[in-house]
């Protein structure tokens, strides 16, 4: 059956042929499920890890890019929700280990121009590496029915990887499209980009294959 299904999609699709082999990992469509409710999680896309003090010039590319892909993820009906270090000063963990960053109310801890959220998208703040730590976002997506996650942002082998923990101990589906997440170095990219499709079950595909995924009809709708 449901090898009949994924055929079904297929044929309506007309993947090219290495997606098949990540369409079938994606299991969307279990049997009796409807379309899978998408959000794309943005990951502490602040002014301090863009031009600031952990800021690269990795970080800084990606921008235009996200900026693209998040657009055609909302028209496609896509949540978007920020996820955002906002910490306090002299109380936090990470502030002695990173030294200070997006201390909450300052410009750094601010979402970065060329990214700023549109009407609809959600805010986390978050005072710890995992978006899912002692916040709202387990809630919200449960809430809006979400079951898939698509995981951008920066950084890969920190924040992102962390909160990719975090979706898989809770029954998230996670995606990380390749091109849409930044670590300061080519080392810890491929690092978190491992880590996370070898331990948490994601999915790393594409932009492209991440917005084909969201559009994707139900074959049995």
């Amino acid at each position: 059956m449901a090898k009949e299904i994924l055929n079904s999609w297929i044929s309506v699709q007309e993947p090219e042929r290495g997606e098949i082999d990540n369409i079938a990992k994606l299991s969307l469509y279990e049997e009796g499920k409807r379309k899978a409710k998408v959000a794309v999680i943005v990951i502490d896309m602040l002014n301090d890890f863009v031009t600031g003090r952990l800021g690269s010039d990795r970080a800084a590319s990606l921008v235009p890019r996200l900026s693209i892909f998040l657009e055609k993820a909302r028209n496609s009906g896509a949540t978007v929700i920020y996820a955002t270090d906002s910490h306090i000063p002299r109380i936090d963990k990470e502030l002695k280990r990173w030294g200070e960053h997006a201390i909450r109310g300052t410009k750094g801890s601010e979402i970065v121009e060329g990214l700023k959220p549109k009407e609809g998208d959600i805010i986390v703040p978050k005072r710890r590496y995992s978006a899912f730590f002692m916040t709202d976002l387990d809630l919200i997506l449960r809430e809006i029915g979400a079951d898939t996650l698509i995981l951008t942002g920066v950084s890969t082998d920190i924040c992102v990887l962390h909160t990719a923990a975090d979706a898989f101990y809770r029954g998230y589906k996670i995606i990380v499209p390749e091109d849409m997440v930044e670590s300061i170095s080519e080392e810890g990219q491929k690092l978190g980009l491992k880590r996370m499709e070898e331990l948490y079950g994601a999915l790393v595909v594409s932009s492209e294959q991440a917005l084909r995924l969201i559009e994707a009809p139900d074959p049995r709708a």
